[in-house]
């Protein structure tokens, strides 16, 4: 689906002023000056933390001065954290400064905490306070539940984050995971004709979501991310879910340029600047933003999470670090039209098409073999399930992000419903047990993977992966976004046996297969989402057309995954789509 600065300095470590915390932040400590009583702040984004531990938890905020400040002006932010939303039992407080350096962001890493301990914290500066975040450490030894709100994908321009307000409201939430797309990098209008809605903004004004002057064109530079993030940090939903729970992120390809990989991305041309600087402006406004911890090579993000005896939350890392170029079904078709499959199925099972690479695919695997948690989770941005269409299917599918006026579209539409009732008739015949003709059986066992973006695309480290699992006879869990979709695959290894699930998080905002199948009625969605599932062997589940969060829940007896959509996203005003609801527990 759709979907140039150096950093000027590192984040520092700083000695605390409690002798049993240390605490890091992207704000830093030394020469300057101090902020005047007379400079006023505010708190217009929101706090949030992250990253939680057994025994620590980064928390953040961002000040935001009410005039304009000198360059090399320092504002001196205090914090507080405590056990109870009042205050009355503070446990650790503090004074760190932050700057223009740094966005004016402030990130510390509250340490020594108690094991599945809620804490309270707020920051204070210039005799503002901001408002008060909950956050919660990891639990150890034996745990009964592990409850974990997923979210991928929230689209400013296409509507209201009503997802992450309604996870907000779960009381017993352990902590939040975001599996990327967490800002998109597209601006308002397409470079070609400057009229043409760019993505997903087609909307925008009527339901008042339009970009800023000020950042309503592509990101490319620092300042253009910073002002991306900002702008997303000021939605209400956005400030509750981040001021309820913890949470955990990663990026996908939208924090930096749609269908990144290692060396560029589909949505960067040569005329943007330098990719490796563009890829350094948008991780440095990425981690000055959100709540994750500090680390020396900002690529190499994949970390692991442990709750206990019960989950083991490994996140992943399939863009920038080790990816190569996707693989395009166009470079397979000669000049008659015929398609190499020969040359296909060996480059997309060779071990030289990488999504993680040696070394993260080493630490995963060390990762598995070593966690006593009775579950294995990947917490990562695309679809690991193998989803195989009909290869008829994919002809003109591909073709529609190439049309140029709605009647060609219209009639590729109108081929591939044809095509797919055509396909689905011949998928229940043999289900009900009735001979097949030769060419029938052949348009439904001629299959190819529909995303080349996705694990689909990089078939060698997949089955590393599954071969790992099951060897060790692991309780493999994978988490996806990506797909603005909500979905529930087996995991089958290339010899047929299954060696995990995957759940799939719908989108916060972003459209889905509704948007681009033009489905019209709410049957349309419906008569595809049945379909896929019948022609997919390994799709149980598939919501093709709603916004969204998954909620999972583990204990040591079974998972549950929950997807709740809303009802829209046009309005701050929402109610939760009951009759799309769905559970499902193994």
């Amino acid at each position: 689906m759709m979907k140039n600065l150096i950093n000027r300095r590192e984040f520092l470590k700083i000695s605390a002023l409690s002798a049993s915390t240390l605490f890091i932040s992207t704000a830093f400590s030394g020469c300057g000056n101090s902020s005047e009583p007379s400079e006023r702040v505010e708190f217009l984004h929101g706090v949030a933390s992250g990253d939680p531990l057994s025994d620590r938890v980064i928390i953040w905020t961002r000040v935001t001065p009410q005039e304009f400040v000198e360059d090399d002006k320092i504002i001196d932010v205090n914090y507080e954290v405590a056990t109870d939303s009042e205050f009355q039992n503070i446990l650790r407080s503090g004074t760190v400064n932050t700057s223009k350096d740094v966005d004016y962001t402030v990130k510390i890493d509250v340490q020594d905490l108690e094991p599945n301990t809620k804490y309270f914290y707020r920051f204070i500066s210039r005799d503002v306070k901001s408002n008060v975040g909950k956050t919660k450490t990891l639990p150890v030894g034996a745990v009964s539940q592990v409850k974990m709100a997923v979210f991928s994908c929230s689209n400013y321009t296409n509507g209201y984050f009503n997802a992450y307000m309604e996870a907000s409201k779960i009381e017993d939430l352990d902590v939040a995971v975001h599996l990327g797309d967490y800002i998109y990098e597209y601006g308002m209008w397409e470079e070609d004709d400057g009229v043409t809605p760019a993505y997903a903004t087609e909307n925008a004004e009527s339901i008042g979501r339009v970009l800023p002057e000020n950042n309503n064109k592509e990101c490319i530079n620092l300042e253009d991310y910073r002002r991306r993030y900002a702008l997303h940090h000021t939605d209400a939903g956005n400030q509750a879910i981040h001021s309820a729970c913890a949470m955990i992120v990663v990026w996908d390809d939208h924090e930096i340029a749609n269908d990144a990989y290692k060396d560029g991305a589909q949505n960067h041309q040569p005329d943007e600047g330098s990719w490796d600087d563009r890829v350094a402006a948008a991780l440095q406004a990425y981690f000055e933003w959100l709540p994750i911890r500090p680390i020396a090579n900002k690529k190499e993000i994949y970390r692991s999470f442990d709750f206990g005896d019960l989950v083991s939350l490994h996140m992943l890392e399939t863009r920038l670090n080790a990816r190569t170029k996707q693989l395009s079904y166009a470079n397979y078709f000669d000049s008659l039209g015929n398609f190499d499959s020969t040359s296909f199925l060996n480059d997309i099972t060779s071990d030289k098409q990488v999504l993680l690479g040696e070394t993260q695919l080493q630490w995963l695997q060390g990762k598995l073999l070593s966690s006593p948690a009775k579950y294995q989770v990947l917490g990562q941005q695309i679809l690991m399930g193998k989803i195989m269409l009909p290869s008829e299917l994919l002809v003109p599918i591909s073709k529609l992000d190439y049309v140029e006026t709605q009647d060609e579209y219209d009639v590729l539409i109108s081929q591939i419903n044809t095509i797919m009732s055509e396909l689905v008739a011949i998928k229940i015949k043999k289900l009900q047990g009735q001979t097949l003709t030769e060419a029938e059986e052949l348009r439904i066992s001629t299959v190819l993977p529909y995303n080349l973006d996705a694990w689909d695309g990089y078939a060698y480290e997949r089955e590393v992966i599954f071969a790992t699992a099951k060897a060790y006879e692991k309780n493999l869990i994978v988490l996806a976004g990506d797909t603005h979709n909500g979905w529930k695959n087996n995991l089958v290894d290339k010899d047929g046996d299954k060696v995990g699930i995957e759940f799939a998080a719908p989108s916060v905002t972003s459209p889905g297969f509704e948007d681009y199948l033009k489905f019209k009625t709410d049957e349309d969605a419906l008569n595809f989402e049945q379909a896929v599932t019948l022609l997919v062997d390994d799709v149980e589940y598939l919501n093709a057309s709603d916004r969204g969060f998954m909620l999972v829940t583990f204990t040591p007896d079974n998972i549950t995954s929950k997807w709740i959509y809303m009802q829209n996203t046009d309005s701050p005003e929402y109610l939760v789509n009951q009759n799309r609801t769905k559970e499902i527990s193994i």
